[in-house]
């Protein structure tokens, strides 16, 4: 009996942690209209229906992937692979923290409440580097040691 509450607890638990999560993912899609928008840019209004089962597929294909330990085994070596990869997936998240920071205009907000006006520059400098070292210090440390 124990071990069916248990079992149910940790369903229900699940469960609720993947609808906030899946609920913050559908308000940052809303909320900064990204899909919209990439159909802006790409001057595809009528393919949005499109770029949204995109968006659903993929989000559901790899929380599939994720909770069976899904892995990937290639013939090359993986540095071949995960080199191009770790670029692309490091430009793809620096951007996306870039448009949202732009669209929730945080660094205006904050150089005029900080009076930093004239260190923009530098402080822009130091999220980037903040984000690469952090980055390199997690993949390169970090995740060995685990």
């Amino acid at each position: 009996m124990a071990n069916a509450v248990s079992n149910l607890f940790v369903a229900l638990l699940g469960l609720a942690g993947g609808l906030a999560v899946g609920s913050g993912l559908v308000a940052l899609l809303i909320v900064l209209d990204l899909i919209p928008r990439l159909a802006q840019v790409s001057s595809a209004y009528r393919k949005s229906f499109w770029f949204e089962t995109a968006v659903l597929s993929g989000a559901m294909y790899w929380s599939v992937a994720d909770m069976m330990d899904w892995k990937l085994r290639l013939p090359i070596p993986d540095v071949v692979l995960l080199v191009p990869v770790g670029v692309l997936s490091g430009i793809f998240v620096g951007m996306l923290a870039a448009a949202l920071t732009e669209v929730m205009n945080v660094l205006p907000i904050l150089a005029r409440r900080l009076h930093l006006h004239d260190y923009m520059v530098s402080l822009v400098m130091a999220m980037v580097l903040g984000k690469i070292i952090g980055s390199l210090f997690d993949w390169l440390v970090f995740q060995r040691l685990n």
